[in-house]
């Protein structure tokens, strides 16, 4: 045993001396850059968050708990530096840096392991990282078994190692153990799922043999973010504690699950191995011992054991990182270009006076214009899905305040029975010879009044509109100023309101001149003469196919016979006959016989006689009383008294009423669908873009308030001094691409490309190896 623990020994010092020959440690000149990057970005902390869309390339490394992870990454490293237990020893992300140094240099050439999070600090002693790691999870996460996905990034340098960085994530459990949370096993999903999904991330996925493969946690997660097993290797682990009789060389021959990049079996240490602290160089040799000794796994040479492991991460994560590299160029590049946008429009800080009032300036001229550009439609920031600024206030002219009056029918609420009645109320105790002139110009004035309401609705929808516009304008630079932002606001709505008031006085006396003063002489008014044959035709129309009595007819040819002879043309009063002569309205004078009113009262009777009446005695008065009949009795006229004649009454007055103010009204309602626009336009919108600048000087740029209008909010500065660390991060990032970009270039040289296969020739040849 002594001689074969001796041979494994020198097989194992040889491996380590052949990791240091510059053919074996193909990925020194690429992966580095890698691992500067993480170093460059770890200050600003979890990179996708700060980072939209920018991921490095890493090694993803996933398992149940008990799977072996922790024992496969002591293995790559060498040394014990883990946390042990029977619980969740992982319980944050650990970002593993292991790092090429090389052996000829004195006492620096040592292993030794850096923190983040103490950048300054050196650990030889390897128990004291494992006593770190539990201290920074504790400090996070509590003395619990609970999770946290805030990383912790360890370095660790030595002359034993290849160039890998490798992200240990939580083990994958199934029940909640102890005081660990209830929903413990989604949240180390959810992790697990946060760092695989992405397709810059290599998977590592560790499966023990003593378990069903085929069921394994971690193949089933990575198979569901990389289907076609590209960008997967599988490790089977425990290879040695098999049940007898059972291999796990179907697996590794991707019989069973395939992946491109193929499987390392491995033998890790027992946990009694660890309790005796038993060195994982001895581990290893016995490993090497086992894959000799088992036949099974004799032509498995490059798919067995933690060296083939190394080389082989080494050789993918060179080649995935070569492939990735020019976009990951560009997304820094684009990432900068936008961080730096960014800062600009945060702006330095202000210092004195004469910067602060040329920053309040600036920012004021720039809403003022900004708010013009928006009206006029000439803004930069003019959007293709929606009507925007001045489009908005047209339409609203035009589709809803111009369209809405046209569709009112100024006579839709006034009944033939409400034109009657006015009829009637305009001839006073007299009956109407001719059709009056005041019902018509009393319910055109109704009708006109109408349109008062639309008129400043209209008005209204404007304002709110140039509200919107006027938060539209928010410039980027005033984001950094809430208390100017707010007094802006407050400027432009007062100075908005302050213009509605004019143009609402406008718009009112435009309905009341139309109102004070009918103008029956418009060259579009229908007139009397048009307005009467119109009549006459609908009575006509309406009275073809009736039968008719002898009365209707006589009535109706009179009827025809007078408007024939002398009705042309009505206006207002007057009718125009024939000739051209005026025929004045006369009143019919009654030649009727001498009557004799009598009235009843409390003392008696009281009467009055026409002609000789006068003249009779007291006693001839008495005389008829007592041979008179009984007194006829009135009712009382009842409280809403309505004509009770019928209503074929005023018919030809009704239908000229109607067509007057029809006439009238449509001739007004244009001149309101002109002048009302005209007259927002003038007091409001225009007003405000020739006046708004000159108010801001007036109200905000005063010297006394720059202090308080340009005072920062506290999450500005801190965001500014965010977005700084973030463009200094990316111009190193992208400097540091640069610098290499020579090297990478040279690396395509056919010496350098036979000894990197890619994803698809390392599956290949091992399949080829294998089935010699």
């Amino acid at each position: 045993m002594g001689k074969n623990s001796k041979r494994s020994n020198s097989n194992s010092n040889s491996d380590v001396a052949q990791s240091t020959h510059p053919s074996f440690f193909i990925g020194s000149s690429v992966i580095p850059i890698i691992n500067k990057l993480q170093d460059i970005f770890a200050p600003l902390g979890d990179i996708d968050d700060r980072f939209t869309g920018l991921r490095l390339p890493q090694v993803a490394v996933i398992g149940s708990q008990s799977s072996g992870k922790s024992s496969v990454l002591e293995a790559l490293v060498g040394r014990d530096f883990l946390p042990r237990g029977c619980d969740i020893c992982t319980r944050r992300p650990l970002v593993l840096q292991l790092e090429k140094r090389s052996a000829e240099i004195g006492n620096d050439s040592l292993e030794w392991g850096e923190f983040g999070h103490l950048p300054e600090k050196r650990f030889y002693d390897f128990s004291a990282i494992r006593r770190e790691i539990l201290a920074e999870t504790e400090k996070e996460v509590g003395v619990n078994r609970g999770v946290s996905d805030k990383q912790i990034r360890l370095k660790i340098c030595s002359p034993n190692v290849l160039n890998i960085t490798l992200v240990d994530l939580p083990g994958i459990t199934k029940v909640p153990v102890g005081d660990q949370p209830s929903d413990i096993e989604a949240r180390i999903r959810d992790m697990i799922m946060s760092y695989i999904k992405q397709e810059t991330s290599i998977i590592l996925a560790v499966s023990p043999a003593n378990a069903d493969l085929a069921n394994s946690d971690a193949l089933q997660m990575a198979k569901q973010v990389d289907p076609t097993g590209t960008r997967t290797i599988g490790v089977i682990t425990k290879l040695d504690i098999m049940d007898k009789g059972t291999n796990a060389r179907s697996f590794l021959l991707g019989k069973v699950i395939p992946l491109r990049l193929g499987y390392i079996g491995v033998v890790n240490r027992s946990q009694e191995d660890i309790n005796n602290n038993r060195p994982i160089r001895e581990a290893l040799a016995y490993e090497e011992q086992f894959f000799r000794d088992y036949h099974v796994y004799r032509g498995l040479s490059d798919r067995c054991g933690i060296p083939q492991l190394a080389k082989k991460l080494n050789q993918i994560l060179e080649q995935h990182i070569r492939n990735v590299l020019p976009t990951l160029k560009t997304d820094l590049t684009s990432q900068l270009v936008a961080a730096e946008k960014e800062l600009r429009a945060y702006g330095e800080a202000l210092e004195s006076k004469g910067e602060r009032g040329a920053m309040l300036l600036n920012i004021l001229t720039k809403y003022s214009e900004a708010f013009s550009s928006e009206v006029d439609g000439k803004s930069q920031a003019m959007t293709t899905k929606e009507l925007s600024g001045g489009a908005r206030i047209h339409h609203i002219f035009q589709s809803i305040f111009v369209k809405s009056l046209e569709e009112v029918d100024p006579c839709e609420d006034l009944s033939d029975e409400d034109i009657r009645i006015a009829i009637h109320n305009a001839t006073g105790p007299r009956n109407a010879l001719f059709v009056p002139e005041v019902p018509f110009e009393v319910l055109v004035r109704r009708q006109i009044a109408r349109l008062l309401d639309p008129s400043l609705q209209c008005l209204r929808f404007v304002y709110d509109e140039l509200i919107k516009i006027s938060r539209a304008c928010e410039t980027v630079e005033m984001q950094r100023f809430s208390e100017l932002r707010r007094r802006l606001e407050d400027v432009t709505a007062r100075f908005l309101r302050d213009d509605v008031k004019p143009a609402e006085r406008m718009i009112t006396n435009l309905i009341d001149m139309e109102m004070d003063y009918i103008n029956s002489s418009h060259p579009n008014f229908i007139g009397g003469t048009k307005a009467v044959d119109i009549a006459q035709n609908e009575l006509k129309t309406m009275q073809v196919g009736r039968p008719q009595s002898d009365n209707d007819r006589v009535s109706s040819a009179e009827e025809s016979k007078t408007l024939k002879r002398g009705w042309l043309e009505f206006s207002f009063g007057t009718w125009v006959g024939e000739g051209g002569g005026r025929l004045e309205a006369t009143m019919w004078r009654s030649t009727s016989t001498t009557r004799t009113w009598g009235v009843t009262s409390l003392f008696g009777i009281r009467g009055s006689s026409v002609g000789n009446s006068s003249k009779r005695h007291a006693a001839e008065v008495v005389h008829d009383i007592t041979l008179a009949p009984p007194v006829i009795q009135l009712k009382n006229p009842p409280l809403v008294l309505r004509p009770g004649e019928t209503e074929t009454e005023y018919q030809v007055e009704i239908i000229v009423t109607k067509l007057l103010i029809t006439s009238y009204y449509d001739i007004v309602r244009r001149n309101i669908q002109d002048l009302v626009p005209k007259a927002i336009m003038h007091y409001l919108v225009n007003h405000a873009k020739r006046n708004l600048l000159g108010t801001f000087i007036e109200k905000l740029y005063r010297e006394n308030l720059y202090e308080d209008l340009l005072r920062e909010h506290d999450d500005v500065v801190i965001q500014r001094r965010t977005t700084a660390e973030m463009c200094n991060a990316l111009r190193q990032a992208v400097e540091t691409l640069d610098e290499f970009v020579a090297d990478v270039s040279t690396l395509s040289s056919s010496d350098s490309m036979d000894a990197l296969p890619n994803f698809s020739n390392l599956s290949s040849n091992s399949n080829s190896k294998s089935s010699t």
